[in-house]
C-alpha cells in the first residue's frame, strides 16, 4: 500500500472517529428527532468544520470524506431515535454522553502520539453503556 493511500485512510478514520463518536453527535441527533431541537447539531456543525479544517491540514484530504460517515451515522441515529424513544431515559443519555466523552479522549491521545488506542474497537461501549442503565 502506498504512503498516499495510508495517509488518506488515516485521515478518513481519524476524522470520522473524531466527529462521530462524541456525545454531541448522538445526543444532538436524538434531541433533534425527539424534541425538535437541532441547536446541538448546529453547534456541532460549527465545531466540526473547524476540527476538519485543522485535521485536513495535517492528515490530508481523507478527512473531508468523513462527511459521508457523519451523514450516515447521525442520520441513522436520527431515524432510529423514534424507535428507541421509550428506552432513552435521562440516565441512559447521561451514560451515553460519558462514554462518548471518554472515546473522544482516546482519539485525542492517538492524535498526540501517546500509546495508540484502537478506538473503533471500543464503539460497542456506546450500546453497552445504554443497556447497563437498565440492569
Amino acid at each position: 500500500m502506498s504512503y498516499g493511500r495510508c495517509r488518506f485512510i488515516d485521515g478518513f478514520v481519524t476524522a470520522t472517529l473524531t466527529v462521530c463518536i462524541g456525545a454531541m453527535a448522538v445526543i444532538g441527533s436524538i434531541n433533534d428527532r425527539l424534541l425538535g431541537d437541532p441547536s446541538i447539531l448546529f453547534a456541532k456543525s460549527a465545531i466540526d468544520m473547524i476540527v476538519i479544517m485543522l485535521l485536513t491540514s495535517t492528515l490530508g484530504k481523507g478527512c473531508i470524506f468523513s462527511a459521508v460517515s457523519v451523514s450516515l451515522f447521525q442520520g441513522g441515529i436520527f431515524f432510529l431515535a423514534g424507535i428507541i424513544a421509550p428506552y432513552m431515559t435521562s440516565e441512559a443519555l447521561s451514560a451515553l454522553s460519558y462514554v462518548g466523552n471518554i472515546l473522544i479522549f482516546c482519539v485525542g491521545t492517538n492524535l498526540l502520539g501517546l500509546p495508540h488506542l484502537r478506538v473503533a474497537n471500543l464503539l460497542p461501549a456506546l450500546i453497552i453503556a445504554v443497556a447497563w442503565t437498565y440492569f
